[in-house]
């Protein structure tokens, strides 16, 4: 793959690269891989979203790795694959509709953005690609637990 793919991929198709909110913006550029999960989910089993999404996970690990050593910089906030990755992993535990996406939404970035323990932890222990994508997954796993305690009071 080259390099300027790499960028592009990484960058959630450009939305990392501007100057306000990228990583709020680049959470958005993960509808589209929502949608295929959504997809595979029903139209094949859930275990072919599950695999979907490992995949999701390995690429954004792979591609933030390169992203980081192409941009020279370590974790760099134009690199928001990591935030599609996780608003992703938000949205596995309830039924997909406008409501849930946006408080799925809403969840995520406030995790990203405070990062409470434990996604400090993942934050400050690993580097590299990794060290990108852990920490948002986290936030994604914990907001994927507080839109499922919504949905289940609802």
């Amino acid at each position: 793959m080259g390099e300027k793919t790499i960028l592009f991929i990484a960058t959630g198709f450009g939305l990392g690269r501007l100057h306000f909110a990228p990583g709020t913006f680049g959470t958005l550029a993960g509808l589209p891989l929502i949608g295929i999960m959504v997809w595979l989910a029903t139209a094949c089993t859930p275990g072919a979203a599950a695999l979907f999404l490992v995949g999701v996970i390995l690429c954004a690990i792979w591609i933030s790795q390169k992203a980081e050593v192409l941009i020279g910089q370590k974790d760099p906030g134009a690199v928001v694959i990591d935030e599609m990755a996780g608003f992703c992993v938000t949205m596995t535990l309830v039924p997909i509709s406008l409501l849930s996406l946006v408080i799925g939404f809403i969840a995520f970035r406030c995790f990203d953005i405070l990062k409470p323990f434990p996604i400090c932890w993942f934050e400050k222990n690993f580097s590299g690609g990794a060290g990108i994508v852990l920490d948002d997954l986290m936030a994604g796993v914990l907001a994927a637990f507080l839109l499922k305690a919504i949905y289940f009071m609802l």
